[in-house]
């Protein structure tokens, strides 16, 4: 399970947002209020969509399922000039990602990402940098199948000796 290590620039995206737990995870009724808008945006960069999270900078040091973090369903635009209503805009700063391909339901999500934290990370050159997390859903994606594929991203920076 090795990534691989890509830089990205900043990215613009168009979206909405909620406020979630792990105890508290309300992800298909932040879909389900993006998906009939994601039409309205105009200036898509391409029909991949964005789901990101923003937590907080003791959120895996101090690790509970009741933390609160930003998860976002968003779309890369090309700028913020024609925002549809009932959206809002995140800049997504530039930086360096550990990249993985996941294949599978949400159902296995909890192992692939422990695999990444608690092995990968620590036996690494990295650590995990205060920026927002990130998949990008393409054509491959399908809600819960397992047969669905997606990228995650994760932000990381090189350990300090």
């Amino acid at each position: 399970m090795t990534p691989r290590i890509e830089t990205i620039d900043e990215k613009k995206l168009a979206g909405k947002r909620m406020k979630l737990s792990y105890a508290n995870y309300r992800i298909a009724e932040l879909w389900s209020g993006f998906m009939p808008k994601r039409k309205e945006i105009k200036n898509c960069l391409s029909t991949e969509l964005i789901s990101l999270v923003v937590y907080k900078p003791n959120h895996f040091t101090d690790f509970k399922m009741t933390n609160e973090f930003e998860r976002w369903a968003a779309a890369e635009v090309s700028d913020f000039d024609d925002v549809p209503d009932e959206m809002e805009t995140f800049v997504l700063p530039a930086g360096l990602y550990a990249v993985y391909d996941y294949k599978g339901s949400s159902a296995g999500s909890s192992s692939f990402f422990q695999q990444i934290y608690t092995v990968w990370l620590p036996a690494s050159d990295y650590v995990l940098d205060n920026r927002p997390h990130f998949e990008v859903l393409g054509d491959k994606y399908k809600n819960n199948d397992p047969s669905s594929e997606e990228e995650v991203w994760i932000p990381i920076k090189p350990k300090v000796v």
